[in-house]
């Protein structure tokens, strides 16, 4: 069914944002991120206490490519 749309205004939008007037099938925003952390960094409450003598993490990632957004259209 069509649309009339009126006025728009945007001022501003986001790198991985998705920005849509009138009909539409289908809307997949694809992103992908790799998160390194070490121990105890997503703890949450009150009153925490983690202990981590000798902690670290490794960051070395040798393959180039991770799994990808390949085919996600």
């Amino acid at each position: 069914m069509p649309a009339i749309v009126g006025v728009a205004q945007v001022i501003s939008i986001g790198s991985s944002a998705v920005f849509n007037i009138g009909d539409v099938y289908k809307i997949m925003p694809v992103s992908n991120a790799k998160t390194f952390s070490g121990a105890g960094s997503f703890n949450t409450g009150d009153g925490l206490n983690v202990y981590n003598n000798r902690s670290s993490t490794n960051t070395y990632d040798s393959d180039g490519v991770d799994q990808g957004n390949y085919f996600n259209a």
